[in-house]
Protein backbone atom coordinates (compact mmCIF):
# COMPACT_ATOMS: atom_id res chain seq x y z
CA UNK A 1 0.00 0.00 0.00
CA UNK A 2 1.47 3.26 -0.83
CA UNK A 3 0.96 6.19 0.97
CA UNK A 4 -1.52 7.89 -0.88
CA UNK A 5 -3.96 5.49 -0.85
CA UNK A 6 -3.10 5.36 3.05
CA UNK A 7 -3.70 8.83 3.65
CA UNK A 8 -7.20 8.69 1.41
CA UNK A 9 -8.02 5.64 3.74
CA UNK A 10 -7.88 7.96 6.55
CA UNK A 11 -9.59 10.35 5.11
CA UNK A 12 -12.52 8.13 4.49
CA UNK A 13 -12.54 7.00 8.30
CA UNK A 14 -11.98 10.55 9.39
CA UNK A 15 -15.42 11.71 7.40
CA UNK A 16 -17.32 8.97 8.90
CA UNK A 17 -16.17 10.02 12.32
CA UNK A 18 -17.02 13.70 11.53
CA UNK A 19 -20.22 12.72 10.94
CA UNK A 20 -20.81 10.90 14.10
CA UNK A 21 -19.20 13.24 15.93
CA UNK A 22 -21.26 16.47 14.40
CA UNK A 23 -24.84 14.16 15.38
CA UNK A 24 -23.60 12.85 18.46
CA UNK A 25 -22.58 16.55 19.78
CA UNK A 26 -25.46 18.42 17.82
CA UNK A 27 -27.78 16.15 18.72
CA UNK A 28 -29.14 16.68 15.22
CA UNK A 29 -28.87 15.14 12.08
CA UNK A 30 -30.27 18.55 10.23
CA UNK A 31 -28.44 19.27 7.16
CA UNK A 32 -27.28 15.78 6.35
CA UNK A 33 -28.91 14.33 3.28
CA UNK A 34 -30.75 11.14 4.95
CA UNK A 35 -30.35 9.56 0.96
CA UNK A 36 -26.89 10.13 0.57
CA UNK A 37 -26.68 8.24 4.27
CA UNK A 38 -28.64 5.23 2.39
CA UNK A 39 -26.79 5.31 -0.78
CA UNK A 40 -23.47 4.90 0.90
CA UNK A 41 -25.32 2.20 3.07
CA UNK A 42 -26.22 0.24 -0.27
CA UNK A 43 -22.32 1.29 -1.96
CA UNK A 44 -20.61 -1.38 1.02
CA UNK A 45 -23.35 -4.04 1.51
CA UNK A 46 -22.90 -4.57 -2.29
CA UNK A 47 -19.46 -4.00 -2.84
CA UNK A 48 -18.29 -6.46 0.26
CA UNK A 49 -20.31 -9.21 -0.22
CA UNK A 50 -16.78 -11.48 -0.23
CA UNK A 51 -16.40 -10.55 3.31
CA UNK A 52 -16.95 -13.97 4.21
CA UNK A 53 -15.06 -15.83 1.40
CA UNK A 54 -11.87 -13.44 0.34
CA UNK A 55 -9.83 -12.71 2.70
CA UNK A 56 -7.05 -10.12 1.22
CA UNK A 57 -5.68 -8.60 4.62
CA UNK A 58 -6.41 -8.12 7.81
CA UNK A 59 -6.29 -4.28 7.12
CA UNK A 60 -8.83 -4.76 4.11
CA UNK A 61 -11.03 -7.01 6.09
CA UNK A 62 -11.43 -4.41 9.08
CA UNK A 63 -12.30 -1.67 6.93
CA UNK A 64 -14.66 -3.69 5.38
CA UNK A 65 -16.42 -4.72 8.19
CA UNK A 66 -16.01 -0.60 9.46
CA UNK A 67 -17.68 0.87 6.53
CA UNK A 68 -20.37 -1.52 6.83
CA UNK A 69 -21.53 -1.13 9.85
CA UNK A 70 -20.86 2.22 10.18
CA UNK A 71 -23.04 3.29 7.29
CA UNK A 72 -25.77 1.10 8.62
CA UNK A 73 -25.62 2.98 12.22
CA UNK A 74 -25.25 6.33 10.66
CA UNK A 75 -28.61 4.99 8.65
CA UNK A 76 -29.79 3.78 11.96
CA UNK A 77 -29.24 7.36 13.93
CA UNK A 78 -30.74 9.46 11.44
CA UNK A 79 -34.15 7.53 10.86
CA UNK A 80 -34.91 6.87 14.47
CA UNK A 81 -32.85 8.26 17.12
CA UNK A 82 -32.62 11.79 15.67
CA UNK A 83 -35.66 11.53 13.28
CA UNK A 84 -36.98 14.57 14.58
CA UNK A 85 -34.23 16.82 13.70
CA UNK A 86 -34.45 15.55 10.04
CA UNK A 87 -35.99 17.64 7.46
CA UNK A 88 -37.35 15.06 4.68
CA UNK A 89 -38.44 18.50 2.77
CA UNK A 90 -35.17 19.61 2.22
CA UNK A 91 -33.87 16.49 0.94
CA UNK A 92 -36.18 15.91 -2.35
CA UNK A 93 -33.34 14.30 -4.66
CA UNK A 94 -34.97 11.68 -6.74
CA UNK A 95 -32.60 8.87 -5.87
CA UNK A 96 -34.73 6.50 -7.59
CA UNK A 97 -33.06 7.50 -11.33
CA UNK A 98 -29.19 7.29 -9.98
CA UNK A 99 -29.74 3.65 -8.29
CA UNK A 100 -31.53 2.51 -11.67
CA UNK A 101 -29.27 4.43 -13.98
CA UNK A 102 -26.52 2.39 -11.96
CA UNK A 103 -27.83 -0.89 -11.99
CA UNK A 104 -28.45 -0.23 -15.92
CA UNK A 105 -24.57 0.56 -16.51
CA UNK A 106 -23.32 -1.72 -14.18
CA UNK A 107 -25.25 -4.61 -16.19
CA UNK A 108 -23.80 -2.90 -19.52
CA UNK A 109 -20.26 -2.18 -18.60
CA UNK A 110 -18.57 -4.38 -16.16
CA UNK A 111 -15.44 -7.18 -15.79
CA UNK A 112 -17.92 -10.05 -15.98
CA UNK A 113 -21.26 -11.19 -16.07
CA UNK A 114 -21.52 -12.78 -12.05
CA UNK A 115 -23.77 -11.81 -9.45
CA UNK A 116 -20.95 -10.50 -7.56
CA UNK A 117 -19.20 -8.47 -10.28
CA UNK A 118 -22.33 -7.37 -11.29
CA UNK A 119 -22.47 -5.75 -7.66
CA UNK A 120 -19.04 -4.60 -7.61
CA UNK A 121 -19.37 -2.64 -10.48
CA UNK A 122 -23.09 -1.78 -9.51
CA UNK A 123 -21.38 0.07 -6.04
CA UNK A 124 -18.39 1.42 -7.97
CA UNK A 125 -21.24 3.57 -10.16
CA UNK A 126 -23.46 4.36 -7.15
CA UNK A 127 -20.48 6.07 -4.91
CA UNK A 128 -19.55 8.38 -7.53
CA UNK A 129 -23.38 9.78 -7.48
CA UNK A 130 -24.08 9.21 -3.90
CA UNK A 131 -22.98 12.65 -3.08
CA UNK A 132 -25.71 14.23 -5.02
CA UNK A 133 -28.48 14.42 -2.40
CA UNK A 134 -26.28 16.08 -0.35
CA UNK A 135 -24.90 18.33 -2.65
CA UNK A 136 -28.56 19.10 -4.00
CA UNK A 137 -29.37 19.89 -0.26
CA UNK A 138 -27.11 22.39 0.11
CA UNK A 139 -28.41 24.25 -2.82
CA UNK A 140 -31.63 24.35 -1.27
CA UNK A 141 -30.50 25.47 2.00
CA UNK A 142 -27.39 27.84 0.60
CA UNK A 143 -25.28 26.87 3.77
CA UNK A 144 -23.87 24.65 5.98
CA UNK A 145 -22.58 24.14 9.44
CA UNK A 146 -18.73 23.86 9.89
CA UNK A 147 -18.21 20.58 11.11
CA UNK A 148 -20.84 19.62 8.44
CA UNK A 149 -18.41 21.13 5.82
CA UNK A 150 -15.31 19.33 7.37
CA UNK A 151 -16.96 16.23 6.90
CA UNK A 152 -17.94 16.74 2.95
CA UNK A 153 -14.60 17.83 2.59
CA UNK A 154 -12.63 14.98 3.79
CA UNK A 155 -15.38 12.66 2.64
CA UNK A 156 -14.41 14.32 -0.90
CA UNK A 157 -10.89 14.20 -0.46
CA UNK A 158 -10.13 11.01 0.29
CA UNK A 159 -11.56 10.02 -3.12
CA UNK A 160 -9.47 13.10 -4.86
CA UNK A 161 -6.64 11.25 -3.06
CA UNK A 162 -7.18 8.04 -4.97
CA UNK A 163 -6.85 9.63 -7.87
CA UNK A 164 -3.23 10.44 -7.23
CA UNK A 165 -3.11 6.62 -5.90
CA UNK A 166 -4.26 5.25 -9.22
CA UNK A 167 -1.32 7.58 -11.12
CA UNK A 168 1.10 6.70 -9.02
CA UNK A 169 0.04 2.77 -9.15
CA UNK A 170 -0.19 3.47 -12.85
CA UNK A 171 3.27 4.46 -13.22
CA UNK A 172 4.70 1.83 -10.61
CA UNK A 173 2.47 -1.65 -10.99
CA UNK A 174 0.83 -0.74 -14.44
CA UNK A 175 -2.54 -0.68 -12.72
CA UNK A 176 -5.34 -0.31 -15.05
CA UNK A 177 -8.68 -0.49 -13.86
CA UNK A 178 -11.21 1.73 -16.36
CA UNK A 179 -14.32 1.49 -14.28
CA UNK A 180 -13.10 2.55 -11.07
CA UNK A 181 -10.83 5.29 -12.75
CA UNK A 182 -13.86 7.03 -14.51
CA UNK A 183 -16.06 6.64 -11.82
CA UNK A 184 -13.56 8.31 -9.13
CA UNK A 185 -12.90 10.78 -11.62
CA UNK A 186 -16.78 12.06 -11.83
CA UNK A 187 -17.01 11.73 -8.17
CA UNK A 188 -13.87 13.82 -7.94
CA UNK A 189 -15.91 16.50 -10.24
CA UNK A 190 -18.44 16.49 -8.33
CA UNK A 191 -16.86 18.04 -5.47
CA UNK A 192 -15.00 20.81 -7.51
CA UNK A 193 -17.34 23.91 -6.77
CA UNK A 194 -17.42 22.55 -3.00
CA UNK A 195 -14.24 22.47 -2.55
CA UNK A 196 -13.76 26.04 -4.25
CA UNK A 197 -16.17 27.56 -1.54
CA UNK A 198 -14.69 25.64 1.51
CA UNK A 199 -11.18 26.88 0.36
CA UNK A 200 -12.12 30.62 -0.42
CA UNK A 201 -14.49 30.63 2.89
CA UNK A 202 -14.44 27.80 5.70
CA UNK A 203 -11.02 27.42 5.76
CA UNK A 204 -10.38 31.58 5.82
CA UNK A 205 -13.12 31.58 9.08
CA UNK A 206 -16.06 32.44 7.11
CA UNK A 207 -19.20 30.71 7.28
CA UNK A 208 -19.90 28.16 3.93
CA UNK A 209 -22.50 30.13 2.02
CA UNK A 210 -23.56 29.44 -1.52
CA UNK A 211 -23.36 32.63 -4.12
CA UNK A 212 -26.90 34.09 -4.30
Amino acid sequence: MNLFRLVADLMHLASIFILLLKMQKTRSVAGISFKSQVLYAAVFLTRYTDLVTHFVSLYNTMMKIFFISSSLYIVYLMKFKFRATNDPRLDTFQVQYLVAGCLLLSLIANYAFTLQEILWTFSVYLEAVAILPQLFMLTKTGEAEVITTHYLFALGGYRALYLVNWIYRYYNEAYVDWIVWVAGTIQTGLYCDFFYIYFTKVLKGAKFELPQ
